[in-house]
């Protein structure tokens, strides 16, 4: 068992060896990117990373307040979902109503991995593995599909 601050620790140091680990990787367009902190250049469309002591997840989450707009952001994705599976290569759950750890409602394309725990250093590569394809296929996807969502803003 770790204390808080332990804890936050592991966290904070996995998230670190991930960002240098991603840090020579660039995005689709050729250019330096912050992974971690994945700017999609359109408000209130997120790319998010999370690893706990269960799981490791990764979406795209919407956090329109207005519902309607929120769902039209949630149908444009719905038309671009072969495209996107296609760049992924899997498919992802997909939650038009997502209630988040803010109890707040949001929108999320999802997919995560169980059985895993951020705090156990062997776990760190599959991890890594896993968020890396991802993010960077989402990265591939979002070159060509941002002009979709920019012109709904």
């Amino acid at each position: 068992m770790y204390s808080r601050t332990e804890t936050a620790q592991l966290k904070k140091s996995f998230w670190t060896s991930f960002g240098q680990y991603m840090k020579p990787v660039p995005s689709a367009e050729g250019e330096t990117i912050n992974w971690i902190n994945y700017k999609t250049g359109v408000k209130n469309i997120k790319f998010k990373m999370d690893a706990d002591t269960k799981f490791a997840l990764i979406a795209i989450e919407i956090h329109h307040d207005d519902m309607f707009v929120r769902q039209l952001f949630f149908e444009q994705f719905e038309q671009l979902k072969s495209m996107l599976q296609n760049t992924l290569n899997e498919e992802w759950s997909w939650q038009k109503i997502w209630i988040n750890e803010n109890e707040k409602h949001i929108s999320r394309i999802s997919t995560s991995i169980d059985g895993i725990n951020v705090l156990n250093k062997d776990h760190w590569p599959t991890i890594i593995s896993f968020l890396k394809q991802r993010i960077i296929a989402l990265d591939e996807f979002w070159c060509n599909a941002k002009f979709a969502f920019e012109v709904l803003q």
